[in-house]
Formats: C-alpha cells, sequence, structure tokens
C-alpha cells in the first residue's frame, strides 16, 4: 500500500516525525543528490525510492533537493497543472538535466504534465540578461507561466507577461485559479519563497507571507482538486559526495549567513503546521 503521505528525509533538514508525518531514512542518498546529480545515480536512486516517492503527499528537506518533484511526477498517471510556489523559477535549460535550478523542463517532459505555473519568483533569473537561460520556448507556447515580483523593477519590466506587484498578486492568482475549475493538479511549495521571518532556507528569501500562501492554497482547492504535492525548502548544512557538484552548487548559491539550527528548524516548523494541513488533505 502507498503511503498518503510521507517524509523522505534525505538531509536530516526536519526531525523525523515532524507533523507525524512517517519517515524513511534516505540520508545514505543527501549528499550524492544534492543540488545536482548525473542521471544515472538519479534512476538509481528512482529505482531504490520508487514507492516511496509516490507516496501522495511528499515532505522532503532542502530546496537543493527541489528537482526529486520531477521524478515524483512519473507516477501521477492522470494529466495534472503543476503549481508551484517558488523564489526562483527553476527553468534553466543549461546543463545538469538533473538539477535543482532546471527541474521544470524534466517536468514539462513527462506527457502528463501539460502546464506549469510558477508563483513568487523574487531573484533575478525572470529578468533580462538572466532569463535568456530559462525555457522562454515553453513560455511563450503557452506551457509554462512565471510570475515573479516586479515591484523594485523599472516601469517597463512589469508589463513582463506574468510579473505580479503585491498590490495586485491576489487578483491575478484568483483569475488563475478560476481557469484551473475542474482540474487535477499538483502543488509543490518551495520555502523559500517565504519571508526571512517565516523559513530559514538554502537560497535567499522570497516574499511571500505565509498568510499569502494559506489564501492560495485555499482559492486552489475551492477552484480544483490537489491530487499530490510536496513541500521542500528546510534549511539544512550542505555536504556533497562530488568536488564539481560542490563547486557548482557554492558558485551558484548566495553567500548566506549559517542560521543557528535550533532556531531554523522552531521556524520551519512553524511553517509546516500551517501549511501542512492545506495542502495534504485529500477530498
Amino acid at each position: 500500500m502507498i503511503n498518503r503521505a510521507l517524509h523522505l528525509n534525505l538531509d536530516d533538514a526536519w526531525p523525523n516525525e515532524s507533523g507525524g508525518i512517517p519517515a524513511v531514512d534516505a540520508q545514505s542518498w543527501g549528499p550524492g543528490l544534492r543540488f545536482s546529480a548525473p542521471p544515472r545515480l538519479v534512476e538509481q536512486f528512482y529505482r531504490e525510492h520508487k514507492r516511496n516517492l509516490a507516496a501522495a503527499f511528499l515532505l522532503y528537506g532542502s530546496g537543493d533537493f527541489h528537482y526529486l518533484t520531477a521524478l515524483r511526477l512519473r507516477s501521477v498517471t492522470e494529466p495534472i497543472v503543476l503549481v508551484s510556489f517558488d523564489n526562483h523559477p527553476d527553468w534553466d535549460v543549461r546543463p545538469p538535466k538533473w538539477a535543482c535550478g532546471g527541474w521544470i523542463n524534466r517536468a514539462l517532459e513527462l506527457p502528463n504534465v501539460p502546464r506549469a505555473s510558477v508563483w513568487g519568483c523574487g531573484n533575478f533569473e525572470c529578468w533580462w540578461p538572466h532569463q535568456i537561460f530559462g525555457n522562454r520556448r515553453a513560455e511563450r507556447a503557452g506551457f509554462l507561466d512565471v510570475h515573479p515580483w516586479a515591484n523594485d523593477r523599472p516601469m517597463k519590466d512589469r508589463q513582463r507577461k506574468g510579473a505580479i506587484l503585491r498590490d495586485n498578486w491576489r487578483e491575478h492568482f484568483e483569475e488563475f485559479s478560476k481557469g484551473l475549475a475542474g482540474k487535477n493538479i499538483y502543488v509543490t511549495i518551495d520555502l523559500d519563497c517565504l519571508r526571512v521571518e517565516e523559513a530559514v532556507t538554502n537560497w535567499e528569501s522570497g516574499r511571500f507571507a505565509l498568510a499569502d500562501l494559506e489564501w492560495a492554497l485555499r482559492k486552489l482547492r475551492a477552484a480544483s482538486r490537489i491530487v499530490a504535492g510536496d513541500l521542500c525548502g528546510a534549511y539544512s548544512p550542505p555536504h556533497y559526495a562530488r568536488g564539481k557538484q560542490r563547486f557548482a552548487a557554492e558558485f551558484d548559491r548566495p553567500k548566506l549567513v549559517q542560521p543557528n539550527l535550533e532556531r531554523a528548524r522552531q521556524i520551519n516548523l512553524a511553517a509546516l503546521e500551517r501549511l501542512w494541513p492545506l495542502l495534504a488533505t485529500l477530498v
């Protein structure tokens, strides 16, 4: 029998019984998979943990492992719309194939994922010149839409397709959610989309408040059916298995001060307690 909800412990970012969710110890895989991994290793991991990855709702650790969402989506048989709350678009078309910065592309390669929508991007990747490395082809074709914050951008950037502002994003999201009426959706939440006061992550912090995500999840539930989902992004000290992997991760990652681990856990657990019931309740 497949578990309805599971905590896949790759990096000890969460206590094992967080939220009363059954835990599976996969920490031996953590250093090898963190940030990026060669396809051979990814497929080996998938074969070993295919059953665990098929849980309807999955909790895992750092956003460095966010690309595991694309593996999970292999087990979703019906067509779904992928809805991601993330401070990054994760749409980079450059190698490596399996990495936290480009996993949206792996998801869109699947026949059961005709569309993905990313909300809350606050970093530089959606803007010129960095957007040239993103999957603009999928965006132009309507398979992918990204919704970056534009409050601190020049006025011309606010005209970018999908751009959102603090004072209008709920209006845009409500219109989006109404367009999903009757559809099955998969929701993935990376905690780095939240403000620094409400989540401690390995990446730069986003601009959503917890109350924003609670509101958005309720809107999605009112219009559509959340058939599966996951939550990641909690901070954990990074450990790597390969030198090239470490170099790429440290080059890409912002230079952040290591937080107090106990305090980080307390903050992230508070976020989990509020978000998980809205994400992981099947109706």
